[in-house]
């Protein structure tokens, strides 16, 4: 998630710093101090303060406790009417094999208390889980600004990315963008996914700039984006760029791709490939034409870079495309994200739990 902007008949959503924060010895202090800077910034009360700080603090000492490797994600997500500190935890092990039972207070694999994850669950106002037993797990509270049952028109957002530099930067040369809008029979929404080349501050820039074309052009056709993303990229590095129209309405979606950024719809199981062709946006290739891919109204949209390896299948984990988008997110790019690389995934699924 990250923050948003008005479109005419819609808003556009657009990837966020992500603060990420590796298991260490001071990682709950750490954790705290940048949540409640966070919380700060998009106006929380005071007692939603003190609630952020105990959820990531548990968050944080059950890596510490529990985890063989993992990290924390914090982040501001931002809708027309209402902003949310959002914190992801996630790790390579061991997994839990019934959640249920350890979001029950008083259970603990390790002799703890075991309070730590059913106080999360009661703080936030947005709580998702999704664990691989022997593989790892991922953690999703969310703690809006204003509670939605008082937001006007608010829902769960259809769409979620998740970005992380290559290891030894700062800056992430992925990013993603992506525009929301009710069409007729239903919510349609438009995502890009974006890859600089190379890595650091250039690469960044690229993205920075892929955004802000997205942002002027986003309510336009993928393929109409893809050319005004040509054109802008023009003297910078350039970049792999996917843009997708998900119309889960009509069952389709339009995609329109250059380079190496993955797309596919996953449903019952399988993945459909979306196609790119060759080249580099601001550089080789005017974008020619898109694609059309059947999608079901239960699929799932996903694009991502190759910081991300593409031989993953959703038999990989088994429940998760039932989750909210920032969930799966998380998990895939914890999964087959690799640390050598920058990395970004974008998820599109209107029919959160």
């Amino acid at each position: 998630m990250g923050t948003v902007s008005p479109v005419a008949g819609g808003h556009t959503i657009e990837g966020e710093d992500v603060v990420w924060l590796r298991v260490g010895a001071a990682l709950e202090a750490v954790a705290r101090r940048e949540a409640a800077r966070l919380a700060h910034r998009v106006g929380l009360s005071a007692q939603r303060i003190a609630e952020v700080e105990l959820a990531v603090t548990e968050a944080a000492t059950n890596l510490q406790r529990h985890a063989q490797d993992g990290s924390l994600a914090l982040r501001v997500v931002t809708l027309p009417d209402r902003a949310a500190v959002e914190l992801l935890s996630l790790d390579s092990g061991p997994g839990i094999p019934d959640l249920s039972r350890v979001l029950a207070d008083g259970v603990s694999s390790r002799g703890t208390l075991g309070v730590g994850l059913g106080a999360i669950a009661r703080c936030a106002d947005t709580f998702d889980m999704h664990s691989l037993p022997g593989r790892g797990t991922v953690l999703l509270a969310r703690f809006w600004s204003r509670r939605a049952e008082d937001a006007d028109g608010a829902a769960e957002p259809a769409v979620a990315g998740l970005t992380r530099p290559i290891s030894g930067e700062t800056v992430c040369g992925d990013s993603w963008a992506a525009r929301t809008e009710a069409g007729p029979d239903g919510q349609v929404v438009t995502a890009m996914m974006c890859d600089g080349l190379g890595h650091g501050p250039l690469a960044a820039l690229a993205s920075e700039r892929a955004r802000a074309a997205f942002r002027t052009h986003a309510q336009r056709s993928p393929l109409d984006i893809m050319r005004a993303l040509h054109e802008e990229l023009k003297g910078t590095r350039g970049a792999a760029v996917t843009v997708a129209r998900a119309d889960f309405a009509r069952g389709t979606v339009e995609s329109c791709g250059v380079g190496n950024v993955s797309g596919c719809v996953v449903s019952g199981g399988k993945r459909s490939a979306l196609l790119s062709l060759p080249g580099i946006v601001g550089h080789h290739r005017q974008p020619s034409r898109s694609f059309q891919t059947p999608l079901d109204p239960d699929g799932v949209l996903v694009l991502h870079t190759d910081g991300l390896s593409d031989r993953w299948s959703p038999h990989d984990f088994p429940g998760l495309f039932g989750r909210r988008p920032a969930t799966i997110a998380a998990q895939i790019l914890g999964q087959a994200g690799v640390r050598r690389d920058d990395a970004g995934i974008v998820v599109v699924r209107p029919a959160a739990p």
